[in-house]
């Protein structure tokens, strides 16, 4: 086992472990790629500002998100195919947040079920909805997220259509994943993945079993989701949602300052600025440069979350002092899971918040609620 200091180390490690369809699913973009390289380097741009001489023996870096006390300004954002990273990824996900004290979101396209979820957990969890073409189907959704007693739904409202990346269709990935010509060499020397996934219990969307007969019959998982996605969500379904959901609603994927407006208008609990990890619009702007614009419009109505790119404690202090009140990771939360199963979900949260109470402290900031834009060396 390598010493691992950092998320890149998680990501060297998840590399080499699990193979590369699935690899690829997290760590690539859409198109060319510039937005997801912007996400990373506008915040690589972002500097800190180094304070001095102050007592900052005390810190604290607790805060609330959607309302509910979180340990650290982090919840793990929604990631699709969760469980193909690790077998019953989402379950050692979910434990691992519910123990550091954060939130945990599972995502319409787990392959562990709402219920499995559930079940293997003692407190609620965060629920993320994509809104089918069957209004009914996502109806359940939510029904079954009320029955499992989840805290609040992540309603995506950036993937109407699905920006193409191009690895995806390379690789050939497909649910459950198959063993081709193609791919058998390369799991072949990934046994340890082959045994808890390839042969495991949970291999095909758990909230989709029995619900999308087609569902196994297409050849990629770009297919599926071209075939389910609703091109037609408009504003007027954020109503529709309100009358089934019950509780704190929370909006990913705002990325336009009017948008932003129009969503804060709904009574929304929470937004997320994201560009969907840059795997949907390439040529989009990055999170970080969105976060600011957004904040001054609809900051003073609403929380603002973070999404896209965030692989540091240094990243979060940065999100944090142009407005966010925390940050969702999706790509970090999924190398350490990777490279390591719960235990490594355990430590990038261990890893961010050691980086984030590290960087507080020098730059003179005692507490997460006391970050303000003066961290930020202008």
């Amino acid at each position: 086992m390598p010493t691992i200091t950092n998320i890149q180390d998680l990501r060297a490690l998840a590399q080499k472990r699990i193979p590369r369809a699935i690899f690829d699913y997290a760590d690539r973009g859409s198109y060319d790629e510039r937005t997801i390289a912007a996400n990373r380097a506008d915040l690589a741009a972002l500097n800190l500002r180094q304070r001095v001489m102050i007592d900052v023996s005390s810190r604290d870096l607790g805060t609330t998100l959607a309302g509910k006390r979180a340990a650290i300004p982090v919840a793990i954002a929604p990631t699709g195919l969760t469980g193909l990273f690790h077998g019953n990824g989402e379950i050692h996900g979910a434990r691992a947040a519910e123990a550091f004290g954060v939130p945990f979101t599972l995502s319409t396209m787990s392959i562990c079920s709402i219920e499995d979820v559930a079940a293997a957990t003692t407190k609620p969890f965060w629920f993320q909805l994509y809104v089918m073409r069957d209004r009914g189907f996502s109806r359940a959704l939510v029904e079954r997220a009320i029955a499992a007693r989840c805290s609040a739904l992540v309603l995506t409202l950036d993937l109407q259509i699905q920006g193409q990346r191009h690895r995806d269709l390379k690789n050939g990935l497909s649910v459950p994943p198959r063993l081709t010509f193609g791919n058998a060499l390369d799991i072949a020397t990934k046994p340890a993945w082959a045994l808890r996934v390839l042969f495991g219990k949970r291999r095909s969307f758990g909230n989709l079993a029995g619900q999308v007969k087609d569902a196994g019959t297409l050849s990629t998982l770009s297919q599926w989701i071209g075939s389910q996605f609703d091109p037609s969500l408009s504003w007027a379904d954020i109503a529709w949602v309100r009358k089934i959901w019950p509780g704190k609603l929370i909006l990913k994927g705002i990325l336009d300052v009017e948008d932003a407006k129009l969503a804060a208008a709904t009574g929304a609990n929470a937004v997320v600025v994201s560009n969907h990890g840059g795997r949907q619009l390439d040529g989009a702007v990055s999170s970080i440069r969105a976060l600011p614009r957004i904040v001054d419009a609809i900051g003073h109505q609403t929380e603002i979350l973070f999404d896209g790119g965030v692989q540091s404690g240094q990243d979060i202090l940065k999100a944090l002092a142009l407005g966010a009140r925390g940050c969702l990771i999706g790509k970090a939360f999924l190398y350490g899971l990777a490279a390591m199963g719960e235990a490594g979900v355990t430590k990038t949260l261990e890893i961010l918040a050691r980086e984030l109470d590290v960087s507080l402290a020098l730059t003179g900031t005692r507490t997460v609620a006391g970050v303000t834009g003066a961290v930020l060396d202008r």
